[in-house]
């Protein structure tokens, strides 16, 4: 079978959260489920991590938090980092979501078509992305903190740079607007995590950590992709291997085609620069990487693998995206829907 295997080790996976809870300190630590869980399958990541007692999930956009309310039950709070855009007021509403009001917009949306029901708010504290700033949210906090919010949030820009100066910046900003106030906070997701207490307020929000990647260096390994070899042969000296003759043997080459390729999510830059693993030995791409297929130089090895490793225990998602030049939660979220997924512990 040329179907390539994804397993995705949901026990790992708890094991990265409750690092982070436990990095949390006093703060509730939540899960961010967005981008079907960073590409791992929301469903199946939020039911087992609600199971282990995560109360709190993050989607992006109100349609994700339907799968996630069918797959915790009815308990759990799952906020919608987007807000409440027009239209999502009856999603908002049989789905239980809690929308994080971005604008003075959004809040009168809100009381408009779901008044009295749950939300929380976003504050822009400097990265300019979604969120109130202070002149916007100064002509609505009055009206807003006597509507109870469940949570007031915000979301810091260079957490993965532990001695960048906006994170201390943000800190300010973001106390500046909220110090005082009746309703829980959060700032923090890995990387604010990570920054220590100051950061950490009443709830975090661990996402790219828990999924195994940077910046939580000690995470556990989460997503393991295995690449069936379809074939392999000889490539002599000066002949080429793949689209556009991008590689030429220098000495006779023992090339193995894999069966994956960027309709598998496996980023067309890596080619010529990225690797995989043989039994722990690494074999180089050649070449362009295609739609469906993969060259890559087994010569030192002493026999034809069956298949070979992408991610796994020798090489972790931010090794596969230095490769290709980005970085890991493009690697995770750019899997594609042709692997035989595999749960470990769901």
């Amino acid at each position: 079978m040329a179907r390539s295997e994804l397993m995705i080790d949901l026990d790992a996976l708890v094991a990265n959260w409750r690092a982070l809870a436990a990095a949390s300190g006093n703060a509730e630590a939540g899960a961010v489920v967005k981008a079907d869980a960073y590409g791992l399958g929301a469903a199946t990541v939020a039911a087992r991590l609600a199971r282990e007692g995560a109360k709190k999930f993050f989607v992006a956009i109100a349609e994700e938090g339907i799968e996630v309310r069918h797959a915790v039950g009815p308990d759990p709070q799952i906020f919608v980092f987007g807000g409440h855009m027009a239209g999502d007021a009856t999603v908002i509403r049989n789905a239980d979501l809690i929308p994080m009001l971005n604008s003075a917009e959004q809040w009168q949306r809100h009381q408009a078509e779901s008044a009295g029901r749950p939300f929380g708010i976003q504050l822009d504290s400097g990265m300019n992305r979604l969120g109130m700033e202070p002149a916007e949210w100064d002509s609505v906090k009055d009206a807003v903190l006597a509507a109870n919010p469940v949570l007031v949030m915000s979301h810091l820009a260079c957490a993965d740079e532990p001695d960048h100066a906006m994170n201390a910046q943000q800190l300010a900003a973001f106390k500046a607007m909220t110090d005082g106030i009746n309703a829980p906070r959060a700032l923090s997701a890995t990387g604010g995590i990570l920054l220590g207490a100051d950061y950490h307020f009443d709830v975090t929000r661990p996402g790219i950590g828990m999924y195994g990647a940077e910046p939580f260096v000690d995470a556990q390994p989460v997503a393991h992709l295995n690449i069936p070899v379809i074939q392999s042969r000889i490539v002599e000296a000066g002949e080429t291997v793949g689209y556009g003759n991008s590689w030429t043997a220098d000495k006779p080459t023992r090339v193995a085609t894999i069966a994956a390729g960027y309709a598998d999510g496996i980023i067309r830059a890596q080619s010529g620069k990225g690797k995989v693993y043989a039994n722990g030995v690494a074999c180089p791409i050649l070449g362009r990487v295609s739609m469906d297929l993969i060259g890559i130089d087994i010569t030192h090895l002493d026999h034809i693998p069956e298949t070979v490793e992408l991610l796994g225990k020798h090489q972790t998602v931010d090794q596969v995206a230095t490769a290709a030049g980005t970085i890991g939660y493009e690697i995770l979220t750019s899997l594609g829907n042709r692997y035989q997924r595999k749960y470990i512990g769901a």
